[in-house]
């Protein structure tokens, strides 16, 4: 019976994306990415259960892949084809358009489950990463006062460009650092605790409207991070 727990969340993140992209497709874009918002908690949930009762298995991987497609692949993808349509966009190029993050999410996922590298890293960004980019966009230009993000989700030239930008982050050989600890100690964990702590400053600073500049920082940080830490490693060399 608690072998099946973590299969059990999987499936509730599952039901998420499903019940998100069904709200996007009615033009409820404010409950769609609050949907999405609780799949990513029964995603890092399900991972965490598996690792406190050592219910490892081939089977919940594979679940996990699979809801993870629906609720960080095509649910922000209903959510970008939606934002298109209401800019006038025509509607076989919004699916066109919008179709290549649930692509390249399926693409990004079965590389990962064949890769046994990036189990402390990614290699390109990982699709909950993806589907919060979305979400902090719609989050900023629906609950807060950002006028830039409330163009940017009315604009037909940057919803066409986001699909094309995250396809490419997901699919890159790029580093990206994961948010999982393994212990609570600094050391290796140093691009997580300065993520968290430049994200808090953000929500402190700039409120909702932060929201897309947290993933912004997530990805300046996995660029630049390994440089820092070579330039470190030098110096204490000499």
């Amino acid at each position: 019976m608690i072998k099946h727990i973590p299969n059990t969340i999987t499936m509730l993140n599952l039901v998420s994306g499903f019940a998100a992209i069904i709200y996007a497709s009615q033009g409820y874009i404010g409950p769609a990415v609050f949907l999405i918002i609780a799949g990513m908690v029964f995603d890092f949930a399900d991972g965490m259960a598996a690792r406190l009762l050592r219910a490892y298995s081939d089977l919940g991987k594979d679940l996990d892949s699979l809801a993870d497609v629906i609720t960080f692949g095509v649910a922000p993808g209903a959510i970008v084809f939606n934002l298109l349509s209401e800019t006038g966009f025509p509607v076989l190029s919004s699916i066109l358009v919008a179709g290549l993050i649930p692509v390249a999410s399926a693409l990004r996922l079965a590389k990962f489950n064949n890769d046994t590298t990036q189990s402390s890293s990614f290699r390109g960004m990982a699709t909950p990463a993806s589907a919060f980019t979305v979400v902090s966009l719609v989050i900023a230009a629906e609950y807060s006062d950002s006028q830039i993000c409330q163009s940017l989700t009315g604009s037909p030239l940057f919803l066409k460009t986001l699909p094309a930008f995250l396809a490419v982050m997901m699919l890159v050989n790029l580093r990206m650092f994961s948010l999982k600890f393994t212990h609570a100690r600094i050391k290796e964990n140093e691009e997580r605790y300065l993520f968290i702590t430049v994200s808090l400053l953000l929500l402190i600073i700039f409120r909702l409207a932060a929201a897309p500049l947290i993933i912004a920082a997530y990805i300046l940080i996995s660029l630049i991070f390994p440089f820092i830490g070579k330039a470190g490693t030098s110096s204490g060399a000499s």
